[in-house]
């Protein structure tokens, strides 16, 4: 059954551009289009989507109207996936966004919507109950973590700091084995190493291990 979409995005050809690209997918089908919040909610209401691919800023303010969506929807329908796309590469907006929880959220540059292989792979795994964020908001996260002298991010050997970057994206172990060409085994042994040094609780499901590490990689900014 393919995935339905609700696409919420208030300036014209953006949304054009990103419904062409949604609608050149079979299993992808798009059952409404909005421009601003209100709409957006009523959408969801009407037509109860798997997810809803939104715009972070939109009428009525131009604030983060994708985000306050998210946290709605996280209250009236947790079933339902949503990918956040910004501009901004800004952590505190993905931290925004994971605050409430990381299950069904994704949160991407919209520089990668002209990549539709990594912009479906986002909706299908926030459909699955899984959490992506870009990996430029990782590399950020990571980059102004370490520069603290008392970081724990120091003690972490290379391979740890490649695996956790793959880790806080959203892949799973398989994922992360491929990318890096190890087994999975060696991907579950790094990871142990990883929560042991930086002091976090060991969680088997996707989404949390997203949470865990983002929230880690935000303390002190």
């Amino acid at each position: 059954m393919p995935i339905r979409l609700v696409l919420a995005e208030d300036h014209y050809l953006v949304r054009e551009g990103i419904l062409r690209l949604l609608e050149a997918r079979p299993d992808l089908d798009v059952v409404a289009v909005c421009d601003d919040l209100s709409s957006l909610l009523a959408a969801v209401e009407a037509e109860r989507p798997h997810v809803v691919l939104t715009d972070i800023r939109m009428p009525p303010s131009d604030t983060d109207e994708g985000i306050q969506a998210a946290e709605r929807l996280r209250e009236t329908h947790p079933e339902i996936g949503v990918v956040v796309l910004s501009q901004y590469a800004n952590p505190s907006y993905a931290l925004a966004l994971f605050q409430g929880g990381s299950a069904r959220r994704a949160y991407l540059l919209k520089e990668r919507v002209t990549d539709l292989e990594e912009l479906e792979a986002a909706i299908r795994a926030v459909a699955g109950g899984g959490s992506v964020i870009d990996s430029k908001v990782v590399d950020a996260l990571v980059a102004e973590n370490a520069r603290r002298d008392d970081s724990p991010l120091s003690q972490l050997t290379p391979r740890e700091r490649d695996v956790l970057r793959e880790m806080a994206e959203g892949k799973n172990n398989a994922a992360i084995a491929d990318a890096l060409l190890l087994t999975e085994r060696s991907v579950e042994k790094v990871i142990h190493s990883i929560f042991l040094k930086l002091g976090l609780t060991w969680e088997t499901a996707v989404h949390k291990r997203v949470k865990a590490v983002i929230l880690y990689l935000a303390e002190g900014l």
